[in-house]
């Protein structure tokens, strides 16, 4: 990281809960509105690999959401990831996943619990109260001792009744765990319609979004103490973090495409970042829209839901046909999950069969439950020309598809942990391509942005390439 400086960190707050569903991203999206309203800079962060919880999180705040997880990244790397991030705004708002203590690990490391005290930061506890009274109080205070160095300073209750039932609750909380109750937020169908929503739906395909939150802020702003939870924020003790020397940028040597649109919107910040430092021109593509690649020397397909869009980017024969070229003359991609999905032959969803780009001679089956969810370790066994041999990949999968191959699929990775392809590896690989259903984090894998890098700058486009893309360049360019 070079020669480390330091800086003192700015208020930070935790929002966490006993269990999932509780009602955090509900609630951690309306403080970050109702605290945008009032004109301060608000910096998200989600703990864990998630994507959907992020993308509401950037709409909600702002300012791009970045994740913590001790996974994918080393542990000595998320405080320098969370100073940078966090630098100059007035609240650090991290929304927790899952329950406080949950954890892949049986210490509990990595859990939200652990992130907290790592960053020193105070964590208000989201709990829902349906069903619930005096018994509330048992509740927090086993949380507060289960491993005390946890500072949980203060409750929101969830949820709620009525009148009786929030006085009740807050009297419960307040004269026996002796932290206060910040936000007293009453049961509202809309908002049960809301987290259902927000559960299944990222932000970027919900053409609606931006009135989602609006309405969230709207009704449980008014149920929240938005200046004790300032206060306690504030009140988080100096946490000294090495942020390194700032590298200067370097000149692009290279142009990455990078399909980022309502289909495949699922991206990690700090990897297209990494990819910026590492000398990429990233150029944003929207593969509804788009008729032809542009010139470029790479191409990143992220993750998404493409069976959604399955009809569009079966009618977009133009483009798939393109991608295909492209990729047969060796153009440097890179793709997850359902990047992967769209580079093979056909996607099969709901008893239709739909022509996707078809490199990867396999067509790919949706059901209706997850075929692989969690943490991923892979180790790289094969030959390919974006990771030595040997290296471990630590990354992130969720997806309800299965490939069904129709001919040879040479795979890269062995699976260490997690599903992959078929439980035993990942990773394929073709030519210049390397299709994977891991996302990975370039902060757990520096070498990736790299490797992309170096292929994508050594590959030049044809002649002809060039001579055929100078109309849509110029037609890029304008957009």
């Amino acid at each position: 990281m070079g020669q480390a400086s330091l800086v003192k960190m700015s208020p930070r707050v935790v929002v966490g809960a006993p269990k999932g569903r509780s009602g955090k991203t509900t609630i951690s999206i309306a403080i970050g509105r109702a605290l945008s309203k009032r004109g301060l800079s608000v910096q998200p962060f989600k703990k864990g690999p998630d994507y959907i919880d992020p993308s509401w999180l950037t709409l909600a705040c702002g300012r791009s959401c970045s994740n913590l997880d001790a996974f994918i990244m080393p542990e000595e790397v998320i405080p320098v990831s969370f100073g940078r991030r966090a630098a100059g705004a007035d609240l650090a708002l991290i929304e927790g996943a899952m329950g406080l203590f949950d954890s892949p690990e049986p210490d509990g490391s990595g859990s939200v619990a652990w992130l907290a005290r790592l960053l020193k930061t105070p964590v208000i506890l989201v709990v829902n109260a349906e069903r619930m009274t005096r018994s509330i109080a048992a509740l927090v205070m086993g949380y507060q001792h289960f491993e005390p160095e946890t500072n949980i300073a203060a409750v929101i209750l969830n949820n709620i009744s009525g009148t009786r039932h929030r006085e009740k609750l807050t009297a419960a909380v307040e004269s026996h765990c002796g932290i206060p109750v910040v936000g007293t937020v009453p049961h509202d169908p809309e908002l049960t319609i809301t987290e259902r929503h927000l559960g299944l739906t990222p932000s970027a395909e919900e053409f609606q979004a931006e009135s989602v939150v609006a309405a969230i802020c709207d009704i449980v702003e008014k149920h929240l103490d938005l200046d004790a939870i300032m206060r306690i924020a504030s009140e988080a003790p100096g946490l000294p973090v090495p942020v390194g020397d700032s590298a200067p940028t370097p000149v692009p040597s290279a142009r990455v495409g990078v399909m980022r649109d309502r289909v495949f919107s699922f991206y990690y910040p700090e990897n297209l970042e990494a990819l910026c430092d590492a000398g990429v021109e990233i150029v944003p593509l929207d593969v509804l829209a788009e008729e032809s690649l542009p010139d470029l020397n790479g191409l990143y397909i992220g993750g998404g839901f493409p069976e959604l869009y399955a009809s569009q980017l079966e009618a977009n024969s133009t483009l798939r046909a393109d991608i295909a070229a492209a990729i047969e003359r060796g153009l440097p991609t890179y793709a997850e999950c359902g990047g992967l999905m769209y580079l093979c032959r056909a996607i099969v969803w709901q008893g239709r069969r739909y022509e996707m780009v078809g490199v990867i001679p396999a067509e790919v089956e949706l059901s209706p439950r997850p075929a692989g969810h969690g943490y991923v370790e892979l180790t790289v066994t094969g030959e390919n020309r974006w990771f030595p041999r040997g290296h471990v990949l630590r990354g992130h999968e969720f997806h309800h598809s299965r490939i069904i191959p129709e001919g040879p699929i040479a795979c890269a990775c062995a699976v260490k942990r997690g599903h992959g392809i078929d439980g035993l590896v990942d990773g394929i690989v073709y030519k210049n391509l390397f299709a994977a259903y891991m996302h990975l984090h370039s902060l757990g894998n520096p070498a990736w942005a790299r490797a992309f890098a170096a292929l994508a700058s050594g590959y030049g486009a044809s002649g002809d390439q060039k001579r055929s893309s100078m109309k849509k360049q110029q037609k890029f360019t304008e957009k």
